[in-house]
C-alpha cells in the first residue's frame, strides 16, 4: 500500500512544519499531533521544520510559542528542527538543475506585463493565472541583462490524479495549473520550490497537512518528477490532507470563537496537556465510540484510515468536560504545583496538595482548582462576595456563634466528628442544616461555593476554622 512506503531505508518520516508568524494555532497543533501520532506508531521518525523564509512576518517570539507549545503538548521530535531560510543556496540550485534540464525556463515579464495580463483575465473573466509568454520563447529575445524570474514547466493537456490517504483519489486537470515562479528575480526561492526541496533532503515519506494545502500538492509534484528524471531518488510522497476545524456555529475556526493559540488554552483556560492532546486527537479521528484515549493507547491505535473527510467542529464545553475529567485523574502534586501558579501571595503546597482530592471534583480547569484553594491562604479579615456578605446578617451570625460554641467542644476534629457535631446542633435548634452550613460557608471561605463544609474545616485546621467563625460571630 502506498500509505506503507518508506524511504530507501524503510522508514517512515513525517514533518510537521509551521510558519512561525504567529502562535501555534490550534489547527497546526493538531496538525502536529497527527504527524507525531503516524510516525510513533510505525516507529518512523518525525521532524520539525521551521518555515521561515518570510523574514518580514517571521519572529523569534513566534518561533519559541510554537516549540514552547509543542513541548508542552509532549510531542518531541527525533531530530533538531530545520530551518527553511538556512537552505536558500540549496533551493535555489534546485532551480538551476531544473532550469539546465529544460523543466523550467526564464521569464522576463516585467510587473507592468503581469498586471495588465491579469487586468485582461479579470475583465474577460478568465481565471487569473500566468499565460505561459515566455514559456516556449528564446531568452535572447529578452533585453541584454534583463531581470528573470524561473518558473517551472508545469505538465499540459492531461490530468494528475492523486491517491490521497483521507481525500481519496483526486484529479485535477494540468491546464487548471500555471508555470508558477520557482526562483524570483533577485534569485531568492519561492515556498513552492522549497518545501518540496526540504521535504526530499529530510526524507520525508508522508506529507500530513490540512486540505487548504491540496492544490498546492498538484502543483509540487511536477518538481519531484521533473527532479526524479534529472538525478533520481525523489519519488512521490504519500499526500493525507486533513479537513480543516471549523467552529461551534459550521463556519472556519476564526478569533470569533474564542481562543485559537495552544498557549491560550493553557494560560487563559486552564486546560491540562494530556486533555487537549486528548480532544485534538478526538477532533477529525475516531476509533469506534472511544472518547478518553492515553497518549500510548493513540500511539497503538492511529491509522489515517480513522481521520474524516469532513471537516471537525471546535466544541469549547466538550473540551472543558475533556479536561475536567483529567483534572480528576491528575497527580495530586502536579496539580497543586500548577494551581499554585495561579494563587495569590504565598501558597503551602503540602496543604493544597493535601486539599486537592476535595478541590479538583467538580473543576473544569486549573483556574477553578485554584479558586477553589483560594479560601486555605486567605488573610483575616476575609474579603466577603456580595452573596456571602448577605448571609451573615444578625441571624446568619447568631447561628455561627452557636457552631463556634459546639465545636470548640469537639477534641476529634475529623470530618465524620465535626459532621456529627454540627448536625446534632441544627436539631437542637430544629434547623435544616443549610440554615448552619450556609452562613459558615460564608465566614470560612468569603464565598458561598466551596468544597464541603466539613472538609473546609478539617483542612483550615481547628485554631483557624474557629477564629474564622468567631470573627463574624455575633
Amino acid at each position: 500500500m502506498a500509505s506503507e512506503r518508506g524511504n530507501s531505508e524503510g522508514t517512515i518520516v513525517t514533518r510537521f512544519a509551521p510558519s512561525p508568524t504567529g502562535f501555534l494555532h490550534i489547527g497546526g497543533a493538531r496538525t502536529a499531533l497527527f504527524n507525531w501520532l503516524y510516525a510513533r506508531h510505525h516507529g518512523g521518525k518525525a521532524l520539525l521544520r521551521v518555515e521561515d523564509t518570510d523574514k518580514k512576518r517571521s519572529t523569534q517570539e513566534a518561533i519559541d510559542a510554537i516549540l514552547d507549545g509543542l513541548d508542552w503538548l509532549g510531542l518531541d521530535y527525533d531530530e533538531a528542527p530545520t530551518f527553511q531560510s538556512a537552505q536558500a543556496d540549496r533551493h535555489a540550485d534546485v532551480a538551476k538543475k531544473l532550469l539546465a534540464a529544460g523543466h523550467a525556463y526564464k521569464c522576463y515579464a516585467t510587473p507592468e506585463e503581469l498586471e495588465q495580463m491579469r487586468t485582461e483575465q479579470r475583465a474577460n473573466k478568465q481565471p487569473m493565472r500566468y499565460d505561459g509568454r515566455w514559456r516556449d520563447r528564446d531568452p535572447s529575445e529578452a533585453q541584454e541583462g534583463a531581470p528573470f524570474a524561473v518558473r517551472l514547466k508545469t505538465p499540459q493537456g492531461g490530468e494528475t490524479t492523486i491517491q490521497d490517504e483521507v481525500q481519496g483519489s483526486v484529479t485535477v486537470k494540468d491546464d487548471e495549473l500555471d508555470d508558477y515562479i520557482i526562483l524570483r528575480a533577485d534569485g531568492s526561492p519561492t515556498y513552492m520550490l522549497a518545501v518540496v526541496v526540504d521535504d526530499h533532503d529530510m526524507g520525508v515519506t508522508h506529507v500530513i497537512r490540512g486540505d487548504d494545502h491540496l492544490n498546492n500538492a498538484f502543483r509540487q509534484l511536477p518538481i519531484y518528477r521533473a527532479m526524479d528524471t534529472i538525478e533520481g531518488g525523489w519519488p512521490d510522497p504519500v499526500y493525507a490532507h486533513i479537513p480543516l476545524i471549523h467552529g461551534s456555529d459550521g463556519a472556519k475556526l476564526s478569533k470569533r470563537h474564542g481562543a485559537l493559540g495552544v498557549e491560550a488554552y493553557r494560560d487563559e483556560m486552564g486546560v491540562l496537556p494530556d486533555a487537549l492532546f486528548n480532544y485534538l486527537l478526538r477532533l477529525g479521528w475516531g476509533h469506534g465510540d472511544r472518547e478518553e484515549i492515553t497518549r500510548a493507547e493513540a500511539i497503538d491505535l492511529f491509522e489515517l484510515s480513522g481521520v474524516g473527510k469532513s471537516p471537525s467542529r471546535f466544541d469549547t464545553k466538550k473540551l472543558e468536560n475533556l479536561n475536567g475529567h483529567y483534572i480528576r485523574e491528575a497527580d495530586d502534586t502536579m496539580l497543586a504545583n500548577m494551581a499554585a501558579k495561579h494563587i495569590d501571595g504565598e501558597v503551602d503546597i503540602e496543604l493544597l496538595t493535601t486539599a486537592m482530592p476535595v478541590l479538583k471534583t467538580r473543576a473544569k480547569s486549573i483556574h477553578e482548582v485554584a479558586d477553589g484553594a483560594g479560601f486555605l491562604f486567605a488573610k483575616r479579615p476575609l474579603d466577603m462576595t456580595e452573596k456571602a456578605a448577605k448571609l451573615l446578617d444578625d441571624e446568619g451570625r447568631a447561628r455561627l456563634s452557636s457552631v463556634s460554641d459546639a465545636l470548640k467542644s469537639e477534641n476529634d476534629w475529623t470530618i465524620e466528628a465535626l459532621e456529627a457535631t454540627t448536625k446534632s446542633l441544627a436539631e437542637q435548634l430544629e434547623l435544616g442544616f443549610g440554615k448552619l452550613a450556609q452562613p459558615m460557608r460564608a465566614a470560612l471561605t468569603g464565598t458561598t461555593t466551596s468544597p464541603g463544609i466539613f472538609d473546609v474545616l478539617v483542612l483550615l485546621g481547628r485554631e483557624e476554622a474557629l477564629a474564622r467563625l468567631d470573627a463574624q460571630a455575633a
